[in-house]
């Protein structure tokens, strides 16, 4: 039979100090995967999903509780709809999509954030998805698409996370290869 082990009282661990507030540690931004788990996971609840008023007129969105500090969007797209091509302003980012279909082009290409006004693009640039029930991507922050509702008589819906929060978002307009800058967004514009 073994005999219990006593711990001398000068070999007690001492207990730190709760920390202050201000020594509390902070939480580590939300990754590319995090947000994606975050929307997947938004798109699947059906009680939050209803909750969103649709319009036959034009999109309508409920702003969400991201994860760890991010900007959080239910979204909904009336039959025909779209965004134009755009960018989120150097944000990282995931969609997904909670009821319909989105369809989805993008550009394989890092496009420098700052400095140009139109730009040619490559050939082979181009990408397309198409996204449905549960479906999502993430994206980094140089990320440039364009999304769209193709059906013309169902409503699709999503949830968008970013982070960090948008700062801005530069809308384009595209002719062929040549991409051009036309405007940029701040927040106080989207109200």
């Amino acid at each position: 039979m073994t005999s219990p082990v006593r711990t001398p009282a000068s070999a007690a661990t001492a207990v730190p100090a709760p920390a202050s507030p201000a020594d509390a540690p902070v939480p580590a931004p939300p990754t590319e995967k995090e947000l994606l788990a975050f929307a997947r996971a938004a798109a699947a609840d059906a009680e939050l999903v209803a909750s969103l008023p649709l319009d036959p007129e034009g999109r309508t969105w409920l702003r969400l509780e991201g994860p760890a500090g991010s900007e959080a969007w239910l979204i909904s797209w009336p039959p025909g709809t779209g965004t134009g091509w755009h960018d989120h302003g150097g944000s990282r980012g995931a969609f997904a999509a909670a009821a319909g279909t989105l369809r989805e082009a993008s550009l394989a290409v890092r496009l420098p954030t700052e400095g140009w006004k139109t730009l040619e693009l490559a050939d082979g640039v181009d990408r397309a998805r198409e996204l449905t029930d549960g479906a999502g991507r993430a994206f980094g922050p140089h990320h440039v698409h364009e999304v769209l509702n193709p059906s013309d008589s169902e409503h699709a819906v999503s949830v968008h996370a970013y982070y960090p929060p948008l700062p801005l978002m530069r809308r384009y307009s595209r002719t062929g290869a040549v991409l051009r800058v036309e405007q940029v967004e701040l927040p106080e514009d989207w109200g």
